[in-house]
């Protein structure tokens, strides 16, 4: 079945009866996604797996929304139905060129991680990054908690077991072993999980708004990292400028991006036969801790 046959199906099943079409969204690496032209209405997002991981993935993405948008203060869209198979949403705006929209999304951010404060890392419920459970086992521990639920976490899947030796994955141990050395001890706060420039868009006034969480308390570096580390546009740097200003970071914090996203680069292994680079970027911050 084709992607917009099958989501034209799902939203059909939901009680959406008058879904005329579905034009595929471009973008996402791991669910089925397009926008459904409705005979009375706006538009509406829709988003579906050919075959859905867990009963409980779209109302966890659903609650990651809504909690961003209600303890974050950041802009989400409307969850217009969320059901085991099929999660619809409000139509948000392609995200503008140009600086002022990364400086308004520096304070977006900074408000996040700021006004979130949280005593223990983790969260209520295990939620999904991509097609892959993730973790939330409460946890006093910063540095206990990364290194058991973000990083060696990903060690026994298959696809990471192949693409890392021996020595890498003792390698990773020992950076795991050395995180208290590595990485300065942070609050946990309220963050976003899985930012990529390509889960950033913008709301109708030209408002950063964030799409696609997988949420948890943990460090805001994680956020960071993830913008850092991935694909985004010469403009975003003025971001990552006013982000340190607003947040108080200190000068070293690009030093700490390619160890935080050895994080994701692990997800990303896990879950595609195309990596994208990420088991070479694993190996290359790995490379100091192999003997």
């Amino acid at each position: 079945m084709s992607i917009p046959s099958l989501l034209l199906d799902r939203l059909r099943r939901t009680g959406l009866s008058d879904a005329v079409s579905v034009t595929p969204a471009e973008g996402g690496v791991a669910a089925l996604a397009g926008v459904a032209t409705l005979r009375e209405g706006p538009p509406v997002f829709v988003k579906a797996f050919r075959e859905t991981p867990s009963d409980g993935l779209f109302t966890a993405e659903a609650e990651g929304l809504r909690v961003l948008r209600e303890l974050g203060g950041a802009a989400t869209p409307e969850v217009v139905f969320v059901g085991r198979d099929v999660l619809v949403l409000s139509v948000l705006q392609p995200r503008p060129a140009g600086k002022d929209f990364w400086e308004r999304l520096a304070h977006t951010l900074a408000r996040l991680h700021t006004t979130t404060v949280h005593d223990r890392f983790g969260w209520s419920r295990d939620n999904w990054l991509g097609r892959r459970r993730q973790d939330n086992t409460w946890d006093t521990d910063g540095h206990a908690f990364f290194a058991r639920r973000r990083l060696l976490r990903w060690l026994p899947e298959p696809r990471v077991r192949a693409a890392l030796d021996e020595r890498d994955r003792r390698a990773l141990e020992r950076l795991c072993e050395r995180l208290p050395e590595l990485l300065p001890a942070r609050p946990a706060c309220l963050t976003h999980g899985d930012l990529w420039a390509h889960n950033i868009l913008a709301t109708r006034d030209g408002q950063p708004a964030l799409i696609d969480p997988a949420v948890s308390y943990m460090w805001a570096e994680v956020d960071l990292a993830h913008l850092w580390c991935s694909p985004h546009p010469p403009e975003a740097a003025r971001f990552f400028a006013r982000y340190a200003e607003l947040t108080g970071l200190d000068d070293d914090w690009p030093a700490r991006m390619p160890i935080i996203q050895l994080r994701q680069h692990l997800a990303v292994i896990a879950q595609y036969d195309h990596d994208w680079g990420a088991a070479d970027q694993v190996r290359a911050t790995l490379r100091p801790f192999r003997s």
